[in-house]
């Protein structure tokens, strides 16, 4: 029985390291809740700067009056728009690449080999399974995902005047960098894949991509129940203010989206065939991204609304 190629090191521990860190984050947050309430709002710069760089948009009013010098550390959330655009550009580029070295007979360019061989991926493996398909699929999907994310910014969405901290505008730029070149980076870069398409069609993929689909239209579900919440039923903006959605998965948690984000790595994960220890490890850092914007949202929202359903939980449906 063939065995999965071995996944880059490098690239697995640097995803675990960075799932860590918001794990840590988390734990932290939910210790300092038990706290008194002055320290959430207060002590010392270096809670004020964790509370900073961990809240972003209308979970920065739970940090109470924030120093000047960190206002000025600030863009708008909007820019968040930024983050697709440059997912679209990339993730499309690498995409075509990899097409082009799956089905035209080409080969990727110097530096993405030299990358995968830094990053621990020995270019001479072999392609255990549909590793070349698979990836080619995630990647699709990937790309595909950024492309609606980036249609809903601009046409769907309505960001309030919000803000985010430098850092975290800029590590989302990176992220969606990172994240393509990791899904590149899970095959051999000099083998070459002649079979029939339709022959390397597995269960997997199917799952992977039903999941990955079922997922995607429940987001974008609760991103135009939240964008409607400040629309007139022409579609007119009227407002700017937060209120309480209600509708499809709203109704069990406070961030149907980010749950739904979650899904849509998982069914990347189960689309690259389950043994990706890798992509897992990106699977763990978006668990613990999103339950940490999902902690602090819920907390805006009980405490900003007295009659919010006491019965919601903040991520993921009757758990967390």
């Amino acid at each position: 029985t063939a065995r999965a190629a071995p996944a880059p090191a490098v690239l697995a521990a640097a995803w675990a390291l960075l799932a860590a860190a918001f794990l840590a984050a988390l734990l932290l947050l939910l210790l300092l809740r038990r706290a008194p309430a002055r320290r959430l709002g207060g002590g010392g710069v270096v809670s004020d700067l964790f509370q900073d760089l961990i809240r972003y948009g209308k979970t920065k009013r739970g940090c109470g009056q924030r120093p000047a010098w960190l206002r000025l550390l600030q863009v708008p959330k909007r820019w968040f728009t930024h983050f697709y655009v440059v997912s679209v550009l990339w993730n499309g580029f690498l995409l075509i690449w990899l097409f082009r070295a799956e089905f035209l007979g080409g080969s990727l360019p110097s530096w993405i080999q030299h990358v995968h061989h830094a990053l621990g991926r020995d270019s001479q493996s072999e392609d255990m399974g549909n590793e070349h398909f698979s990836a080619l699929l995630v990647l699709l999907l990937l790309w595909l995902h950024s492309c609606r994310r980036l249609a809903e910014c601009l046409w769907t969405s309505v960001f309030s005047n919000g803000v985010i901290h430098i850092v975290q505008y800029c590590f989302g730029l990176g992220y969606y960098i990172a994240i393509g070149s990791t899904v590149l980076c899970q095959v051999p870069t000099n083998v070459r894949n002649g079979e029939v398409l339709s022959m390397q069609i597995c269960w997997y993929h199917i799952v992977g991509i039903t999941t990955y689909i079922w997922a995607s239209l429940h987001q974008h579900r609760c991103l135009v129940i939240l964008a409607n919440l400040r629309k007139s039923k022409s579609g007119k903006v009227v407002s700017l203010s937060h209120s309480v959605p209600f509708g499809d998965w709203f109704e069990r948690v406070s961030c149907p989206h980010y749950f739904a984000e979650l899904l849509i790595y998982v069914s990347m994960a189960v689309t690259l065939g389950f043994h990706n220890v890798t992509w897992w490890c990106v699977v763990m850092y978006v668990l613990f991204n999103q339950a940490l914007a999902a902690v602090l949202c819920h907390e805006f929202y009980r405490k900003n609304f007295s009659s919010y359903p006491k019965h919601r939980t903040a991520f993921i449906p009757f758990v967390f």
